[in-house]
């Protein structure tokens, strides 16, 4: 008879997927053992091994899961008729779904190269999915956009929001609503679009 999942077996696999996230974004995916992943977790190494056949497995999950969870929290993002605002409430999931998120990005920035090319080449899938939803939400905002600069557009876009983790900090003067708010407006209407904008020390 096959064993049943515990009832905290999601649970726990995703407090070592962040605890794995802070080790491999602290010292790189090669400078990590399991070992070290384990008492990062607070969990014996043969745990890790019941949830990951290796090391590698577990950098794929981080990853993947990662990029997956981007792609949920667009998919689920409010979709009004207007398509400026249906761009807002996609910058605004984005930029909240990366909240917490800092050490899972900048394992999938650095770490990637270290996967298999298959399983490398099932996280650029998942890229490329979110980029799809990006850019059929710019296409419809800003129609006037030539379709030449339509990709940099958006993969400047991208670049807005996926490096915030390297400055914003939650307890500064803006919050993520506001930062969502004025990646929306510099996108659309160019920097003079943000004079009407107050951070929260001035609001």
């Amino acid at each position: 008879m096959a064993r049943t999942r515990a009832a905290d077996y999601d649970d726990k696999r995703g407090a070592i997927l962040h605890g794995a996230a802070r080790v491999f974004a602290a010292g790189g995916y090669h400078g990590a053992s399991m070992s070290a992943l384990a008492a990062e977790c607070g969990v014996s190494k043969a745990l890790l091994y019941h949830y990951w056949s290796s090391k590698e497995a577990l950098l794929f999950d981080l990853i993947h899961g990662h990029i997956e969870g981007l792609a949920e929290a667009l998919e689920a993002a409010p979709r009004p008729d207007d398509p400026r605002e249906r761009l807002r409430a996609l910058i605004h999931a984005l930029v909240e779904a990366y909240r917490d998120a800092d050490a899972a990005h900048k394992v999938q920035l650095n770490d990637l190269a270290a996967l298999a090319p298959d399983k490398q080449a099932e996280v650029r899938m998942q890229e490329r999915r979110l980029v799809m939803m990006m850019t059929e939400a710019v296409q419809a905002a800003a129609p006037e956009l030539p379709r030449a600069r339509l990709r940099p557009a958006v993969m400047a876009l991208f670049g807005m929001v996926n490096w915030a983790w390297t400055w914003f900090r939650d307890d500064g003067p803006m919050t993520r609503a506001q930062y969502a708010d004025m990646v929306t407006a510099l996108f659309l209407d160019g920097a003079g679009g943000l004079g009407d904008m107050r951070t929260r020390s001035e609001a």
